[in-house]
């Protein structure tokens, strides 16, 4: 119990270090360079604490639960005995289906969680005049998200090298940059970038180094990184790719549609 309450003192003094920064210059911008008073002073100073505590706690669920659980799974996944196989056999990789099962399971739930996830897809559905629905764009990385994962942990399996998966996933998104409708490839591009946040990046990373650690031959440091990447890469491709396959669908349907009276 004590070892606890000094690890949580220390996390919320790491925090206090990490947003000072941003406190001080807020307040400087709003009492010297605008020269106006605070607005709701209190209500400030009392969302900063709800913001350190709120990050203290978070961090330190991170490292008291999430960390261990990525990596007492990832072991239990591939231990030889859950396997079916001798301690000293050679693994195939297909015997490792049951991680990329879950990586994609995982991936696919974390994301739709991702509260960041959740801030984009409203916005994007209330500035586009419901063209761009929350429901389907967070589908639609969230499945991005979750054959990333798939993938980055056959590639953690294999041990074949990463940039072979960055360079080839790049290629596709920039062609579909130049395919998919203009509207939807700036959102593409952030929606890769909010899944890396609070919720995905801590299990995407304790899932990585736990494999790496566990499948014979790999290094945690060359292996176990490099799932983020591909966890912000994908989502690009999938989001691209659903705005294509509702613009052709409308384009079908107007295609097949019968023509109004009158015409």
């Amino acid at each position: 119990m004590t070892e606890m309450i000094i690890d949580l003192s220390l996390t919320i003094t790491s925090v206090l270090r990490d947003v000072a920064p941003i406190v001080v210059v807020m307040f400087v911008f709003q009492l010297v360079i605008l020269r106006k008073p605070i607005p709701h002073l209190s209500r400030v100073l009392f969302g900063l604490l709800y913001v350190i505590l709120g990050l203290a706690f978070f961090l330190f669920g991170l490292e008291r639960a999430l960390f261990p659980l990525g990596k007492a799974m990832a072991a239990q996944l591939t231990d030889p005995e859950f396997l079916g196989i001798a301690a000293d056999a050679t693994v195939h990789w297909l015997s490792y289906y049951w991680v990329y099962i879950f990586a994609f399971a995982i991936g696919f739930a974390t994301t739709i969680a991702e509260p960041s996830l959740i801030a984009v897809a409203l916005k994007a559905q209330e500035v586009s005049g419901g063209g761009v629905k929350s429901t389907g764009l967070r589908l639609a990385v969230a499945l991005g998200v979750a054959l990333s994962l798939a993938v980055g942990t056959f590639r953690i399996v294999t041990g074949t090298p990463l940039y072979l998966y960055m360079v080839v996933g790049y290629v596709i998104v920039v062609f579909q940059t130049l395919a998919a409708p203009k509207m939807i490839v700036p959102l593409a591009y952030d929606s890769g970038g909010v899944t890396t946040s609070t919720v995905t990046v801590p299990l995407v990373a304790a899932l990585g180094l736990g494999l790496a650690g566990s499948v014979p031959g790999r290094s945690p440091l060359l292996d176990g990184f490099g799932l983020i990447a591909l966890a912000s890469l994908f989502p690009m491709i999938t989001v691209m790719g659903y705005a294509q396959i509702s613009a052709w669908r409308t384009k079908r349907l107007d295609t097949h549609s019968p023509p109004a009276q009158g015409d």
